[in-house]
Formats: C-alpha cells, sequence, structure tokens
C-alpha cells in the first residue's frame, strides 16, 4: 500500500511516500481503508524528533482517521500510521460516523475536538458566567473551543488571530471580540498552545482565581519561569495539558466523542474545514501549517 514514511527526523522534507506493507490487525483492532487522514501540529513536532514520546523511524505519521472497515462500517478513528491507505484503530478508538457528515468535520472531532473539550471542562473547569481568550482562535483546536466556550456557557469569549480573515471567521463562529495584549479587561480562562511572549503576557491579563491552560509552544521561543510568588501576586494558576494521558482515563474518550459529534449532527457546533492534499503532498501540507497558512482542520486524501 502507499503511505507517507518518515525515515529520519527532520523537517517536512523527510515525509515521503512509499510502498510499504499492509498493516495486519490484532485482537481487538479493525483494519480501515483510509477516506481522510488528519493533519495536526503534533504530527509535525514528533516529525522533527521533539514530541514527548514520539515514535523513532522509520515510522508512518498519523493519528486519526475516517474510512470504512471491512464489514462496511464508516468510522471515525484515532490510530498510528494514518498518513496511509490502510490504518489499524484499536476497536475502542472507533466511533461510528455517519455519511453525510463530511470528512474534515468528522475529523476535526478526534484529537483537535477532544482537546478543545478537555480544556475547557477538565484543564480550565470552565464555570457558566466566565470569560474566555483562545489564542490561535482560527486553528483547529481554537476555532472549536471558541464554540465550545460559548455552549458550555462562558458569558464573553476573546480571541487571538493573526490576519484579517481569521479574524471574520472566529467573529462568525461566536467569539465577541478579537483581542490583544493588554485585554481590555482580565479573562478568567485564557487558552494558549502558543508559548512564549504571548504566554507572558497572557499570564498578566488573568483575573483573580482565573486559568492559563498552556497546551502547546507553538512559537518555539522556549518555556516561560513562572515565579510561584507572581501567581500568589496575581490569585491564578497556570494549568498544563497534554491530551493522551486524559483520553486513557475513565470516560475521557467516547464520552465527549458522542458529545461532540451529537452537537455538530444537531448544528450547534461547526467544526472548520480547511485545506486537502492528497497523500502525496503531505510535505506541502506541513509546510504550510507550520508557516500558519492554515485554517481549521486540514486532511490528506489518499
Amino acid at each position: 500500500m502507499r503511505a507517507i514514511q518518515v525515515d529520519r527526523f527532520g523537517g517536512p522534507e523527510v515525509l515521503t511516500l512509499r510502498q510499504v506493507p499492509e498493516p495486519v490487525p490484532g485482537p481487538g483492532q479493525s483494519l480501515i481503508t483510509v477516506e481522510a487522514a488528519g493533519v495536526n501540529f503534533a504530527d509535525a513536532v514528533q516529525t522533527d524528533g521533539s514530541y514527548e514520546g514520539g515514535e523513532p523511524p522509520p515510522y508512518v505519521p498519523g493519528r486519526e482517521v475516517v474510512g470504512r472497515t471491512r464489514d462496511g462500517r464508516r468510522v471515525a478513528a484515532l490510530t498510528r500510521g494514518g498518513y496511509a491507505e490502510l490504518a489499524l484503530a484499536d476497536d475502542a478508538r472507533m466511533i461510528d460516523v455517519p455519511d453525510d457528515l463530511p470528512a474534515g468535520q468528522a475529523l476535526a472531532l478526534l484529537m483537535q475536538g477532544l482537546t478543545a473539550w478537555h480544556l475547557l471542562r477538565t484543564a480550565a473547569r470552565l464555570l457558566p458566567g466566565e470569560s474566555v481568550v483562545v489564542h490561535s482562535a482560527a486553528g483547529g483546536v481554537g476555532s472549536l473551543a471558541v464554540q465550545l466556550a460559548r455552549e458550555f456557557g462562558a458569558a464573553w469569549v476573546g480571541a487571538a488571530v493573526s490576519t484579517a480573515a481569521k479574524r471574520d471567521l472566529v467573529l462568525s463562529l461566536g467569539a465577541d471580540a478579537v483581542v490583544g495584549y493588554p485585554l481590555d479587561r482580565p479573562a478568567d480562562v485564557i487558552l494558549d498552545a502558543v508559548g512564549g511572549r504571548l504566554f507572558d503576557e497572557a499570564l498578566d491579563s488573568l483575573a483573580v482565581s482565573g486559568r492559563l491552560v498552556t497546551y502547546g509552544n507553538a512559537s518555539r521561543a522556549g518555556f516561560t519561569p513562572v515565579d510561584p510568588a507572581r501567581l500568589g501576586r496575581l490569585g491564578a494558576g497556570v494549568v498544563g495539558f497534554w491530551l493522551r494521558p486524559v483520553l486513557a482515563r475513565p470516560g475521557g474518550y467516547a464520552e465527549p466523542l458522542r458529545e461532540l459529534l451529537s452537537l455538530t449532527l444537531r448544528g450547534r457546533l461547526r467544526p472548520v474545514t480547511g485545506a486537502e492534499y492528497p497523500l502525496a503532498e503531505a510535505r506541502r501540507a506541513h509546510e504550510d501549517l507550520l508557516a500558519r497558512r492554515t485554517t481549521g482542520k486540514v486532511i490528506l486524501r489518499p
């Protein structure tokens, strides 16, 4: 079968289309004919070797797919080796999706949808009536977090974006305003995947008892030391978040995913679909993602 393989760590240039053996399902696994594979920032970080817990080369990247099982079910699933024509998934990590749900929307609900859900529910523990600021709000996680914050009862949602087109998008998704720092008013919850200077500015913009949730370092600027005395003066907190261990907890995967799917099918949640690339152009997909030229869910089509 055709698949993208990483033979050595590096940038997007190490993504190479190859013929590789078909995967063989083991107990409790299913083989999926891939309709579309999701592209995530974490894929790019794993490719360059800086992702904690990543696989050593050679490997096939890709953690999520939509496709059909051998018995004809259309499913969305977390997997390993999704950048391929065929992928394996644990049966416990699959969910049936309707035939009329676009593949990009279904994929957006997996790693990015579950991340947005857990950022607000598990990490920030958002309370009704609180205010939320979302960094990178036009991206896959951010665009869903803006909508879910409103769905979960936030009284005000601010969005940080980098272009005018992205501004229009986040306002159409329900953000009350596009914001920059310093904020006009302190925020109860700030979601940050950028790090660096933006993290530091966000920390100074928290309300009393506010929570700054950090779940990435897209700026690659290094980690900002946080002085506990500073947190004490602010009366605020910093919460670190990583999706993988959260999904392993009871109730961490299937239940929130079903809620996300239900909200989408009822029209209350609109996953933003972005660019689609042929499997052979995985390198270009990563280049565009890293250059912040994309919005919403980016996918590969085998």
